[in-house]
């Protein structure tokens, strides 16, 4: 396959996101008919919301781990089958319990997509690419989404909610197949003796290899920290996109079954070329000659800086100006996301990190889902169905993730690789 064997494996890394989101979004678009169906109200929705996020923020971590263990190969189609088991199990939950139960588990198997197409970008990319490389694979999170609406209404309005899981559940297997018949490690592709993937390769050896920090070690970095603060805070706004945007177009702004379908999907459409434009940014100032560290952050900060006009939805009275607006708040959050993804293998030590430093992030980044779905549902309970407190918020965390990316992460380079028992004050001091 040569060269294209790269952009084969991020076509790849899109559509498992892609399945990975449409799996997890599948409930909020039919989470009108299961609160009437089971008896479910807002507070107990809001529960079922976020139990997904409680497994998938706790497993990334062990996740990360396990890829630079023994490799994307292997651990990304582990992960995809796991959630797609769990997805179809949906369909037959009887109550809050059991459908919660499915949730929890459908949250432990996700954990891993993130990790491993991190780790497939190191692998198979150079540092000038990577953002845009990170940026088509991310970009299935959008497409998921979007996708998830038209086709998750279709299914329910045609067969009942509890088709939409039995469906949707049937994705991840048919990706396993085509991923396990057509996926080779980079040295198996001639496409790596290439100039461009050449170099991904000479970056990888150029970082010190070896067991040369704990994974434990990596949480002693002020670059880390803000690296996850940062990210809870972009997260804490996309998901709401993921979770409650439904139920808020059609409690408060009144939109139809159908018009969920279509009206409803043009915020994720317009950010998945947001996406793209965030990461062909940040790597073409790259190659300007513009350093790693200001690159990325002028793209994450300009990005989350933007985004704040989600809070401006909760007081236009116009149905296309808010459209408008969400879609300009999903955009730059998505332009600012390539960036993001493309931290870990930035400042990773060594390559064996670039899966872990992207676990610990994404464990971060998704406490934001328990914390948003959560607040919402309370927030929604309190108010009688307001939406205007959880959008104010949500503006508020795009200028504080903006501010952590600032001032918090610091230069975008590997991070000291010295045993952390042996680390000297001066050093540890410089990096924390």
């Amino acid at each position: 396959m040569k060269e294209k064997a790269r952009w084969l494996v991020i076509f790849f890394c899109f559509l498992a996101i892609a399945v990975n989101y449409i799996d997890r979004a599948n409930l909020a678009v039919a989470a009108p008919h299961i609160m009437k169906d089971l008896g479910i109200g807002p507070a107990g929705m809001g529960l079922l919301l976020s139990g997904f996020f409680w497994t998938y923020a706790v497993m990334q971590l062990p996740f990360g781990w396990f890829v630079d263990r023994i490799g994307a190969r292997i651990a990304l189609p582990l992960a995809v089958g796991w959630w797609s088991v769990f997805t179809a199990a949906t369909a037959v939950a009887s109550g809050f319990a059991a459908m919660f139960g499915c949730r929890l588990m459908l949250g432990a198997g996700e954990a891993g997509a993130y990790p491993s197409c991190a780790k497939l970008v190191s692998q198979w990319f150079a540092r000038d690419e990577r953002a845009l490389a990170t940026s088509i694979y991310d970009s299935g999170s959008r497409t998921g989404s979007a996708l998830s609406l038209p086709i998750v209404a279709a299914i329910i309005g045609a067969f009942g909610w509890r088709a939409s899981f039995a469906i949707t559940g049937v994705l991840g297997l048919v990706w396993i197949a085509g991923w396990l018949a057509l996926y080779r490690e980079p040295a198996a592709h001639a496409a790596f003796a290439t100039r461009k993937a050449a170099a991904a390769q000479t970056e990888a050896h150029a970082q010190p290899a070896g067991p040369a920090i704990r994974w434990s070690t990596l949480f002693r970095y002020r670059t880390v920290w803000g690296m996850m603060f940062g990210f809870f805070c972009l997260n804490f706004v996309i998901y709401f996109f993921i979770t409650w945007f439904p139920s808020y177009l059609v409690d408060v702004r009144g939109f139809s079954l159908k018009s969920l379908g279509t009206l409803g999907v043009l915020p994720a459409i317009a950010s998945i070329p947001g996406g793209w434009f965030g990461g062909w940014l940040s790597d073409a100032l790259v190659r300007r000659g513009w350093s790693a560290t200001a690159a990325r952050k002028t793209c994450i900060v300009g990005g989350m800086l933007l985004s704040s006009v989600i809070t401006l939805t909760a007081v236009v009275p116009g149905v296309y100006e808010m459209l408008a607006l969400f879609a300009v708040a999903y955009g730059s959050l998505a332009a600012a996301a390539a960036s993001i993804w493309s931290l870990p293998a930035d400042v990773a030590p060594t390559p064996q990190h670039v899966a872990s430093l992207a676990g610990i992030q994404n464990f971060a980044s998704n406490l934001a889902g328990i914390a948003l779905t959560t607040f919402t549902g309370v927030m929604l309970q309190m108010t009688k169905g307001s939406f205007t407190i959880p959008l104010v918020v949500a503006g508020v965390f795009c200028v504080l993730g903006a501010a952590s990316y600032l001032f918090v992460v610091g230069r975008v380079e590997p991070l000291n690789a010295k045993r952390d028992d042996a680390i000297d004050e001066q050093v540890y001091a410089r990096h924390i």
